[in-house]
């Protein structure tokens, strides 16, 4: 157990790295006794001796009280490895009782049951019967969903528990009936000649703050496992996901999008125009894979809407190298437009285009600034979709109808496109032969559907992992004009209702009530009591947390609000949720973030089908304060090994950067000291207290981002509707040296064996010395006030 030394040492540790292996915390020190078997018998004597103790259990129970205060306000589903449980994938024949949901696959439920059997090998046949359900429920609770918890292992820089935290009672019964095993439970010699024939300063020992949580009170709890494993809701229905951040220092985000190459790089764009590479261990090549900002026309206008906007792999890229982008410039005649390219990657290095390579697909001219669309995809049938602004200004105000009502034209559209091919009139693409419009002479072959007003990313449905229901669905967000913001989903040749209608009701009253309209509803619309300007999402369809699957996640740029659909598969409606980001109570894993940058660009998914999106707390195409942050599901997640893949290699020419996080995780708030004034000292166990008090709960931050006001974009830069709603984010020189220190690992004591939980505990030398002589001197000072 821990002296108060080192509770204090261990509040200077380093965090341990999240992708710990599982089994580094379960190495056996089980040692065996001498004596073949062990005779069982109730305890007559209550000895009170504690010698050979190197502190006293007063000292102990006070120190775990204490750590238990911490770990109350953490208490929540959480495994030994330091993430959620799960459920396992094949039947539990020992720990039967988490087969449904816990923290053991099959591999580890053996290893427990053969460790039981082990014990029991020194057990007499009275002691099986006596002993056996005691001893099988203690070991069993490394598979409970709150594992972390019972072992205090819920904070990294915790040590564990050498046995989990048991409610008086049952741990009473157990010490009675059974203490003589306490030796084969755990090879501890403190505790075990501290509290082998004390019942009490056991029980103690083994004590949680929190009685909801001790065994074998958690299992009989209904309000702490009434929805176990499912997406945890707040009292207003709230989902409560966590985020991890990956990247940070970008120049609003507009995109992420990897290559399906198996390589699992992501491809990061910065409105700008440049494109970083990032790999799947979280570094950045140093070199960009494509720097056009020379081309790209972007201004420093808070909201501008140009810039690079879109891009695509091409299906074949791993064998053709090919991908496409789609960016906003202005020609030698001073003319805005938009320009849709097609490139190729170096056949010399695989993390480098060749701008040289460019060739042009597509040119569109816009008579505004604003209104760009920009999304590239492609679709499961190979098909490129481009999904353009209806040009600009306010009203769709361009000819009797609007651009987006005009199917001579290309603004306001979705268009699909085959580049793979040249049509007869010279045209560097083909015309899919089942597009809608291709036999109509008033309307542009390329156009797929029509009406839109300027959707801001849209995304491919993967389809259920098992079923597949769903693949191919194209959701889109359109962003309105000054009531309604909509989620559609995308279907060939339907109108979708701009500048008639927007949202579900009229908006130009004369074209609404056309008859001849064959318009689509969307899936969802709100209002700007929800917010201002949508930013489409995906479907999640990813392995990690199986909870989210079919929800499809969105947000609003303006507001920063996270949002998701949930269809109810009878009616075919959509409901909505709202998703709340930094429950400190939900999010206290280790990595895990409680706040993010409030403007909502861009969502992405990863080539694995894992979900991310990128904000920025201030929206300006030059300011580094982008970021890019990764959706994960504290309640459950998927077995471990199921979510596994192997990268293939990429040989990469330019140096790695590796990533340095800014954001502070939960963990390290929670650890942050307090600003409340210490409790006074009254005697000498009172010197524990500071140490507690430097890790009590601080609030934490809120995900919105306080707002001072400024200039205001030219007029018609509409999309982003900045208007006042920025604040420039000046960083902190403390931050930065916080960031280099989380980064620099300290120097490793030896491990110290105790059971079958050890950890790996890391000290700086020179801060165990000043933590020692500071404990010195609070005793020093306790005893004189005690004795005057």
């Amino acid at each position: 157990m821990l002296s108060s030394v080192a509770v204090i040492n261990k509040m200077e540790r380093m965090n341990e790295p999240y992708y710990k292996e599982v089994q580094d915390f379960y190495i056996s020190d089980l040692k065996k006794p001498t004596l073949k078997e062990v005779n069982i018998w109730p305890c007559s004597g209550r000895s009170s001796s504690s010698s050979g103790v190197y502190f006293s259990c007063p000292h102990v129970c006070l120190c775990l009280s204490l750590l238990c205060l911490i770990g109350g306000l953490l208490g929540h589903p959480q495994c030994l490895d330091y993430r959620p449980p799960f459920q396992p994938p094949f039947h539990l024949e020992f720990c039967s009782a988490y087969e449904n949901f816990g923290c053991c696959d099959q591999e580890r439920d053996n290893s427990i049951a053969a460790k039981y059997w082990d014990i029991m090998d020194y057990i007499d046949p009275r002691g099986h019967k006596l002993c056996g359900t005691y001893i099988k429920d203690i070991l069993c609770q490394e598979c409970s969903p709150y594992a972390a918890h019972l072992y205090d292992a819920e904070n990294p820089r915790t040590p564990l528990r050498n046995l989990p935290g048991l409610c008086f009672d049952y741990c009473s019964e157990f010490h009675f009936n059974c203490y003589s095993t306490i030796s084969l439970l755990t090879s501890d010699k403190h505790i075990q000649e501290c509290c082998k024939t004390n019942k009490t300063r056991f029980c103690n020992l083994l004590h949680l703050h929190d009685e909801d949580y001790c065994f074998p009170n958690v299992l009989k709890n209904t309000a702490l496992n009434r929805n176990l494993g499912s997406v945890v809701e707040d009292h207003k229905g709230c989902l409560q996901l966590c985020l991890t951040e990956v990247a940070n220092g970008l120049r609003n985000p507009v995109l992420m999008v990897h290559a399906n190459d198996r390589t699992h790089r992501m491809f990061v764009a910065e409105q700008v125009g440049v494109i970083w590479v990032y790999l799947p261990d979280g570094s950045r090549l140093e070199e960009p894979f494509l720097d056009i900002r020379s081309i790209v026309l972007a201004t420093p206008w808070i909201g501008d809407e140009r810039g690079f906007l879109g891009m695509a792999f091409h299906p074949k890229y791993k064998y053709n190298r090919k991908f496409y982008i789609y960016y906003s410039y202005m020609d030698k005649n001073r003319v805005e437009k938009i320009r849709i390219s097609e490139l190729k990657v170096l056949a010399s290095d695989a993390n480098k285009a060749d701008p040289r390579s460019e060739r042009n697909l597509l040119e569109l001219e816009e008579p505004a600034a604003n209104h760009n669309g920009g999304q590239l995809l492609f679709s499961v049938d190979g098909y490129m979709y481009l999904f353009t602004g209806d040009g600009g200004k306010a009203g769709d105000p361009f000819g009797k109808f609007g651009n987006a009502q005009n199917k001579s034209t290309l603004l306001g559209k979705v268009l699909r496109i085959d580049v793979d091919g040249k049509s007869p009139d010279g045209k560097p693409y083909r015309i899919p032969p089942d597009n809608p419009f291709v036999s109509d002479p008033k309307a542009r072959p390329e156009v797929y559907a029509y009406g839109v007003r300027n959707m801001w990313r849209c995304a491919v449905d993967r389809g259920d992992p098992v079923t597949k229901k769903g693949r191919g669905r194209i959701f889109c967000g359109d962003v309105g004009q000054n009531r309604f913001e909509e989620i559609d989903i995308i279907v060939k040749g339907r109108n979708y209702g701009w500048r008639a209608k927007e949202g579900f009701e009229c908006y130009d009253t004369k074209l609404c009530h056309n008859s001849s309209l064959d318009d689509i509803l969307p899936i969802f619309a709100y209002g700007r009591n929800v917010g201002k300007s949508v930013t489409g999402g995906y479907v999640y369809r990813g392995c990690e947390s199986p909870n989210l699957n079919g929800l499809y996640i969105f947000g609003d740029f303006m507001n920063g609000r996270l949002m998701a659909l949930q269809e109810d598969k009878k009616t075919n409606k959509w409901k909505k949720q709202d998703i709340c980001i930094g429950s400190t109570r939900a999010c206290a894993f280790p990595g895990m973030i409680s706040s993010y940058s409030k403007f909502i660009i861009s969502f992405a998914e990863d080539e694995a089908g894992e979900l991310y999106f990128m904000s920025t707390s201030y929206p300006s195409a030059y300011a580094p304060h982008g970021s890019l942050y990764k959706f994960i599901d504290p309640a459950r997640r998927a077995p471990p090994g199921k979510c596994k893949y192997k990268p293939v290699p990429v040989k990469t020419k330019s140096k790695w950067i590796p990533f340095v996080p800014r954001a502070k995780t939960v963990l390290e708030l929670l650890n942050e000291p307090s600003t409340t004034k210490p409790l006074k000292k009254s005697s000498t166990s009172t010197a524990a207290i500071p140490t507690v008090s430097s890790r009590k709960a601080k609030k934490t931050p809120s995900t919105k981002i306080k707002a001072s006001t400024v200039k205001p974009a030219p007029s018609g830069k509409k999309r982003q509707k900045i208007k006042a709603e920025a604040k420039p984010h000046k960083p902190k020189q403390e931050e930065k040296v916080a960031h280099i220190s989380r980064t620099t690992p300290a120097p490793s004591l030896p491990k110290k064996k105790s059971f079958h939980l050890t950890r790996t505990k890391k000290l700086l030398p020179k801060k165990a010395a000043l933590a020692k002589e500071k404990l010195e001197k609070k005793r020093n000072e306790s005893r004189l006030s005690s004795s005057s």
